[in-house]
């Protein structure tokens, strides 16, 4: 999850908050949409520990963000391990972003986070229209973090080592990243313009065993984002001025894409 410092000493916090059982409808989220997968009687509360989720892929073409003055705003793109669960406190991720400052000026950039580390941004570039694939590939302790910008012909790919990586689940999001001051007080920031988004060749390997969202391994979940829904994961003081959110669409018969769109007060028709 790439977030805006507001100082050089900020922490990072992880940003889900889940508000129904996984299998059950939508998920609400504070600043998640998208979809997760999880093992096979796994709740928004409590992972199986039986399923281990070590590769998780998927496409997307970077949208431009609308940015109009006075407000900054903030749509991580990502595909992910782990962190989807209340209460864990690890999550493996990589994706790009999409930023519009005060002045309604746009940046693109892409980015890697090893929860609770801070997130690193790369030096690829990235356009709007540019076909982005992100993997993460974890092997023990080993975390592999890839982007490859397909349209530009360039990649990053690194190894880096994490004790405890999170493998209870598998994500492919759209997210408002969270920022926190040094005094503790943490707010999210609000979401991006994007239009839409269409998550493409998604992939992800369970028990060794690959598959897509309609995987007969695993509960897939869509997950809807609603500003003020519950507590930031971590941040028991996280608020937002912004009713912004975003709401994904039904998968695909193979299970390998999805679409979802951003909703400029997702306050007024949350999903029950």
């Amino acid at each position: 999850m790439k977030s805006w410092l507001l100082t050089s000493t900020l922490v990072l916090a992880l940003a889900f908050a889940a508000a129904t059982a996984s299998g059950a409808g939508f998920d609400i989220s504070s600043n998640w949409s998208g979809y997760a997968v999880t093992g096979l009687g796994s709740t928004a509360n409590t992972a199986v520990t039986s399923m281990s989720f070590t590769d998780v892929t998927g496409t997307w073409t970077q949208p431009a963000a609308t940015c109009t003055g006075g407000r900054s705003t903030s749509a991580a793109i990502w595909v992910g391990l782990g962190g989807y669960t209340v209460g864990s406190n690890s999550l493996e991720q990589t994706g790009t972003s999409a930023d519009c400052d005060a002045n309604g000026r746009a940046t693109y950039y892409a980015w890697y986070e090893l929860v609770p580390a801070d997130s690193v941004t790369l030096k690829l570039k990235i356009f709007p229209g540019d076909t982005i694939t992100s993997t993460v590939l974890i092997k023990g302790t080993d975390v592999l973090v890839q982007v490859k910008n397909r349209t530009r012909h360039t990649v990053f790919t690194k190894h880096l080592p994490m004790a405890y990586p999170d493998l209870t689940s598998a994500e492919w999001i759209a997210e408002a990243p969270s920022e926190c001051s040094v005094t503790g007080f943490c707010r999210t920031i609000a979401l991006t313009n994007f239009g839409s988004i269409t998550f493409s060749k998604v992939a992800a390997l369970g028990n060794g065993v690959g598959g897509t969202l309609t995987g007969a391994g695993w509960d897939a979940t869509p997950i809807q984002l609603v500003p003020h829904a519950h507590r930031v994961f971590g941040d028991v003081n996280a608020s937002s001025s912004s009713t912004a959110g975003a709401t994904p669409a039904g998968v695909s018969s193979d299970g390998r894409s999805f679409s979802l769109s951003w909703v400029a007060d997702a306050t007024a028709g949350a999903a029950a």
